[in-house]
């Protein structure tokens, strides 16, 4: 194994040399180049002060200089803290304060907005992105870049030390820090890369955050690997269908929404994407009619994974050359175990097959929440059983199934209803394209499920055959009582659902 992630440009350059690394929309860079480039950031932030152990913050969306920065930063020892592109400047300002970070990088855009966080915090130094004319007091990335050297040696790093620290959603609050070594991403990567059988024949396609867990294993194990990676700013489904066919693509990962959109695009049979060899799905459950259906058009399996911000990367998923089983998330990773225990007592472990709380454990899991002693000792036992709060089951394979969140869960009258498995049923109408499932308050019952329909293209469900379909697939108390159509769900930067803002459509 590597000793840091840094060092991945560095080990990849004397393997791959000028193959291609990174294929952009304004840009291709090679191995060798993604090196130099590397070298340059790194010479350039101990130029402006910054120490092994210094936090720095990285703030935009997909493009070269992101994957620059950050394996740069990591390369001179920096702890790197790679923030969603979506946050609002308030919520960077908390996230860089909180996390101490002395450098934050940002694109044109987003540094504009920050350029007063120098004064109420410690951040020192802002760069940015881009060629535009920028206000005094910014860097530019560019120029400090082309003004600096690109011969670098890594010193050591303890693979026990902390990488990253990378924030929460903050669903429940202000976000927490999820404290990240060099190691636990870099087992990461390599289990990952071992599950999936990926390597230097394969070219990927993704329009997932690098700054998101999930395109950031994806990305490291691209390049770690000698990958080709085509990288795309944001995901348009024809964009991506056409960038698959140009590139003869082996893979594309994403998250179920990319996928619905697709298979929701009429011209999606127009394109080549006989390439593809390998498919994965992560970040939601996806209903199984729909993983077939993205089987049998794109013509290669579909792998789901499942995996958090606490784990630097995925915490299960199949084995490419195993069996497959459609509406699991797989099975633990390789040194990595997993528990299904009562949601209310931690010592309960529950029968094959019946629900409860998802518990893991490895060298994967994160050493704490930064500065939050507190929601460290909730989340993690004292024996290293972590909480993942999803509610699953596992049956005598070993396979998991994810039933809900907890915090999504819907009591109906005493019962428990699971909003994905209300999605999932609702998924299969033939005239749904995108569903989420929220909860309207009810006196009697107290909540009550109701569903948010994006309908396929050129068709007009109506709200009664939606829930007569769901009375043929569901109990009674599951069944929505309310059904909205609407011409788009609320999204993160990764196109995952956020259930929590569905109350906004209400009309």
């Amino acid at each position: 194994m590597l000793s840091s992630i840094g060092s991945i440009p560095l080990e990849a350059s004397k393997r791959f040399g000028d193959k291609t690394a990174l294929i952009l929309a304004d840009r291709s860079i090679s191995y060798n180049e993604l090196e130099d480039l590397t070298n340059r950031f790194a010479n350039a932030l101990v130029g402006l002060g910054v120490k092994p152990g210094d936090r720095v913050t990285l703030y935009s969306g997909n493009c070269w200089e992101w994957v620059v920065s950050y394996y740069g930063a990591l390369k001179m020892g920096a702890v790197i803290n790679p923030i969603n592109v979506m946050l609002t400047p308030a919520e960077v300002e908390f996230v860089a304060s909180d996390c101490g970070a002395s450098v934050v990088i940002a694109s044109y855009e987003k540094a504009l907005p920050l350029q007063g966080v120098k004064d109420r915090s410690q951040v020192t130094d802002i760069i940015v992105f881009g060629d535009e004319a920028l206000p005094e007091g910014l860097l530019s990335f560019n120029e400090i870049l082309t003004n600096s050297n690109d011969d670098f040696t890594i010193d050591a790093i303890d693979t026990d030390s902390l990488s990253t620290i990378c924030y929460t959603s903050g669903t429940t609050g202000f976000p927490k820090g999820a404290c990240l070594s060099h190691k636990s991403i870099l087992m990461n990567i390599a289990i990952t890369t071992l599950m999936h059988q990926r390597s230097e024949l394969d070219k990927v396609v993704i329009a997932l955050p690098c700054a998101h867990v999930y395109g950031n294993v994806v990305m490291s194990s691209a390049i770690q690997n000698g990958m080709t990676l085509v990288l795309h700013a944001a995901f348009e489904p024809k964009a991506i269908m056409q960038s698959i066919q140009d590139h003869k693509a082996t893979r594309f990962e994403g998250v179920p929404t990319m996928y619905m959109f697709m298979l929701n695009d009429p011209e999606l049979d127009n394109y080549d994407l006989s390439s593809l060899r390998c498919c994965t799905v992560g970040g939601q459950t996806m209903p199984k009619p729909k993983m077939e259906e993205v089987e049998k058009r794109f013509g290669c399996p579909l792998i789901e994974v499942w995996g958090m911000t606490e784990l630097g990367g995925l915490g299960t998923t199949f084995a490419a050359n195993g069996i497959i089983k459609h509406g699991s998330i797989g099975t633990a990773l390789p040194y990595t175990e997993v528990r299904i225990t009562d949601p209310e007592d931690v010592s309960i472990t529950m029968p094959t097959g019946e629900v409860g709380e998802l518990l893991i454990k490895g060298g994967i899991v994160m050493q704490g929440y930064y500065g939050n002693e507190k929601a460290t000792k909730e989340t993690i036992e004292p024996d290293g059983w972590m909480h993942t709060g999803d509610l699953a089951s596992i049956d005598e394979d070993g396979c998991i199934f994810i039933v809900d969140r907890k915090k999504d869960m819907i009591l109906t009258a005493g019962f428990n209803v699971y909003p994905a498995e209300i999605e999932r049923v609702v998924a299969g109408h033939p005239d749904v394209a995108l569903v989420a499932v929220g909860s309207i308050p009810d006196e009697a019952k107290g909540e009550l499920a109701k569903a948010y329909i994006v309908p396929k293209t050129g068709v007009s469900p109506d709200s009664d055959s939606i829930i007569a379909y769901c009375r043929e697939h569901l109990a009674a108390y599951k069944v929505p009582r309310a059904v909205q159509f609407v011409d788009d769900l609320p999204k993160t930067s990764t196109g995952k659902v956020m259930r929590r803002e569905l109350k906004t459509l209400d009309i």
